[in-house]
């Protein structure tokens, strides 16, 4: 129902506010989104969460995906959608291009990005992050020569055609132990290019449509392309079990792979001015509860509560995402719907939520249980306000599930 930048994360952030953040604290302030598939919601919250004051010439600024007598189609890929709108671009007196991508979880000082691009003279710098030979075969990979130029890439490689894509990675920084358990290096979808050489790239190939498939991997033979190495966290939030696993992370103790407390990098998002949550006698672990939460008398374990969550007396919620509620529901509506046989806002008195995702404003009735008993993998039960992926159960955005309900 939305675009993936614009998911929740960690119950009050936006997926969009990571690369955005990372940008505003390398004070990188002009910052264009090129949006398309879904993007009512996402557009909203990047025009209400960034603005910049009158002093500054920074901006956050929303490109949506438009039909032009130029351009009679819509974005067809990444770099299409970039070639598009580079007429805009050229406007501004700047030397390199910062491309990134909106549906990633990961914290980077773009400043040393830039710096080794610049360092290695580079035409294009690709950041790459170190693998093992398990996940190797799931990702773009690429090979190295010995003064970290790129000179092959490989998409998703198997059996022995994996093992030749193998690199010495002490080559980039990592130590001789490091680089034995993680001999790959995989593309983060993340660049800087030389300004005149993104657009020479852009306008002499009009028929290469996106940058990871086919605007960087042939331009290996003619330009200097150098690889930047990232030691750190890094998610691609590309599937649903990404999605919900890289959420329950962030309540790992002691040490969180992603971490929302650094002062000196702070994540931005949408000030809401909600009141504190309210907790009245309840069991509380492992777990992080956002603002303006109303929680009674229940269990909570390993679990994150988006903004405006309800949970009424007697529940159970253990290794669930709630992703909260777009608005309140006063007393007097909550007990009329209660007296017209309807659902109000928020999970139900003696209610038992495992291993799920529940959308915002869903309405879930008294002693529901959802635990998918049974493991089932894969469903397809919209109709009923819910679907499973990877045996994760999604409960929709607006949905109702009726009181007494087994999933």
């Amino acid at each position: 129902m939305r675009a993936k930048p614009a998911v929740p994360l960690a119950g009050k952030y936006r997926l969009i506010d990571i690369p955005v953040s990372n940008c505003i604290n390398a004070e990188i302030l002009k910052i264009y989104v090129l949006t398309q598939f879904n993007s009512a919601s996402l557009n909203r919250h990047l025009s209400r969460t960034y603005n910049f004051t009158a002093f500054s010439d920074g901006f956050v600024e929303v490109l949506a995906a438009q039909q032009t007598t130029e351009n009679p189609s819509w974005f067809q890929g990444t770099a299409d959608a970039v070639r598009q709108y580079l007429w805009l671009f050229q406007d501004w007196d700047v030397d390199e291009y910062l491309i990134l991508s909106g549906d990633h979880l990961y914290q980077m000082d773009y400043t040393d990005f830039v710096r080794r691009h610049r360092e290695t003279r580079a035409d294009i710098t690709l950041s790459v992050v170190p693998m093992d030979e398990k996940r190797a075969s799931s990702f773009g990979l690429m090979k190295i020569d010995d003064r970290g130029r790129v000179v092959d890439f490989c998409e998703k490689p198997k059996g022995d055609e994996l093992k030749q894509m193998q690199v010495d990675t002490t080559i980039l920084g990592l130590n001789s132990e490091q680089a034995k358990e993680s001999p790959y290096i995989a593309s983060m979808g993340i660049y800087v290019f030389k300004k005149e050489v993104l657009n020479t790239l852009l306008a002499n190939n009009p028929e290469q449509t996106d940058f990871g498939k086919e605007i960087i991997p042939s331009s290996a033979k003619d330009y200097n392309l150098q690889a930047y190495l990232f030691k750190g966290y890094w998610e691609d939030i590309g599937t649903i079990e990404a999605f919900y696993e890289a959420n329950l992370a962030l309540n790992r103790q002691p040490s969180p792979p992603f971490s929302f407390y650094n002062e000196k990098a702070p994540i931005y998002t949408r000030a809401r001015y909600l009141p504190p949550t309210k907790v009245l006698n309840s069991n509380i672990t492992e777990s992080m509860i956002s603002e303006g939460c109303i929680i009674k008398e229940c269990r909570i374990h390993n679990s994150i509560l988006g903004i405006r969550s309800r949970v009424e007396a007697d529940c159970v919620i253990e290794d669930t995402m709630l992703m909260g509620s777009d608005y309140y529901e006063s007393p007097e509506i909550r007990a009329s719907y209660l007296t017209e046989g309807k659902l109000p806002i928020g999970i139900g008195k003696g209610s038992t939520i495992r291993r799920a995702i529940v959308d915002k404003n869903a309405r879930i009735g008294k002693n529901v249980t959802i635990v998918n008993k049974e493991n089932i993998e894969e469903s397809n039960r919209e109709n009923e306000g819910f679907y499973i992926r990877n045996g994760i159960v999604v409960v929709l955005k607006n949905a109702t599930i009726a009181d007494g309900t087994v999933i």
